[in-house]
């Protein structure tokens, strides 16, 4: 009889009963959709992974500690059989058939009735490629191909323009420390999705050439205040464009509330009504240590690590870090916006306590191509950020983990 391809096709298992045969790395990896499915899941395995016993002791399954037994497979809508016992397997499959429970076969797919396809998620949407005939599957080649095509929905490289999504509003996205490749899915999707995006000059620049050409991108930096301070006109901005009923994008380096001011915006779109969206981005504050080779907690050696502006000094009246403090503690000290205070930070911590020769770390530009790491001591940094002409943006690192890891100058492309 001539092979013929398969029906593709959605189940809806919400309170069906699911069975799955067998504990190991194949239910592993099936189950958590099964689970999101919200499948009744009747699990029979004698040995289960920790994590799928992680999932009977949550109640997210039923497990019966057992071997396969005749009339398991009552009553179920749809059957997994992955166990490592083939003569189990061939009966089990025999029992799914007779009952007319669609069944897949992770040992032979071509004695199963379903086969499971190469699934991921986009906002919504789920994509799932399956092979034609059991002959010619290549999961490789499957997985490869819905990575693809999940890729290019999240970032709108697959959205025709005339079906391109817009929700009006803002979102405000953290952009990251700098690589463009270090934003989010989800923040990369809401640029592709964008009418306007106003941009610090911290943020992710390359993205911005990315953007189809009828995008208004504003540089958040020549915005011209007027008798506004620059927050507030930011605001503004953001205020105005999205009144006309654009989708708007405030792409921030970062993250937006790690000293980016995130939560004043959004107090200020709330205050009049509009809505928008917090989309988290990797702080330079953990990221730039590591692309340095700094691992800013490291067994042994740091059991905490403390994020620290230093944009106003520590003898500025203004400044709410409270310093002798910070100089007792064992752990990382990490500074954001503090190059042209380090000279006075270090004299305050050194003043209450920290020993002068206490490494410290200067990333500029990280996790791009212009990164570059110059490494001091606290009685030296000052003379160094000067004879090096270390510039912002910069982040600093002080502590013994400084010395823990190689020494790396710029990100691997």
């Amino acid at each position: 009889m001539a092979e013929h391809p398969a029906y593709p096709v959605g189940l809806r298992l919400t309170g069906r009963r699911v069975v799955v045969l067998g504990g190991g790395q194949v239910a592993q990896r099936r189950l958590p959709a099964l689970i999101a499915a919200g499948a009744d899941i009747f699990l029979v395995s004698p040995e289960v992974t920790p994590s799928v016993e992680a999932m009977a002791d949550a109640g997210e399954i039923t497990w019966h500690q057992r071997p396969y037994e005749e009339g398991d497979l009552a009553d179920a809508w749809y059957a997994l059989i992955a166990t490592g016992d083939t003569e189990a397997n061939t009966r089990a499959s025999a029992e799914a058939e007779r009952n007319r429970v669609w069944c897949v076969r992770s040992d032979d797919a071509d004695e199963a009735t379903a086969w499971t396809p190469a699934t991921g998620h986009s906002e919504g949407v789920t994509v799932a490629v399956l092979t034609t005939d059991a002959r010619g599957r290549d999961p490789r080649h499957t997985a490869a191909i819905r990575d693809a095509v999940v890729e290019g929905l999240r970032d709108g490289t697959l959205v025709a323009p005339h079906h391109r999504t817009r929700t009006p509003g803002v979102a405000l996205v953290g952009g990251g420390p700098g690589d463009p490749d270090l934003i989010t899915v989800r923040g990369r999707r809401l640029l592709a999705e964008a009418d306007v995006v106003i941009a610090d000059r911290l943020g992710p620049r390359d993205l911005l050439a990315e953007l189809p050409p009828h995008v208004e991108v504003i540089d958040a930096a020549k915005i011209p205040y007027g008798r506004y301070m620059a927050q507030e006109a930011i605001n503004n901005a953001l205020i105005e464009h999205a009144k006309q009923g654009k989708s708007v994008v405030r792409l921030k380096g970062g993250d937006p509330y790690v000293f980016g001011r995130g939560m004043e915006e959004l107090q200020a779109l709330a205050e009049v009504g509009i809505p928008c969206t917090v989309v988290p981005g990797i702080s330079s504050s953990i990221s730039v240590p590591s692309a340095a080779g700094i691992p800013v907690t490291h067994r042994g050696v740091a059991h905490e690590f403390t994020v620290v502006s230093g944009h106003v000094a520590p003898d500025d009246e203004r400044s709410l870090v409270d310093w002798p403090s910070l100089a007792r503690l064992t752990g990382t000290l990490v500074i954001l916006m503090g190059v042209d205070k380090i000279g006075k930070i270090a004299e305050a911590l050194v003043a209450h306590g920290k020993p002068a020769d206490t490494p410290v770390a200067l990333v500029q530009e990280g996790t791009t191509a212009a990164q570059r790491r110059v490494d001091a001591t606290l009685a030296t940094v000052a003379e160094t950020v000067r004879t090096e002409d270390v510039k912002p943006p910069a982040v600093i690192v002080i502590g013994e983990v400084v010395k823990v890891g190689p020494t790396v100058g710029a990100p691997r492309k």
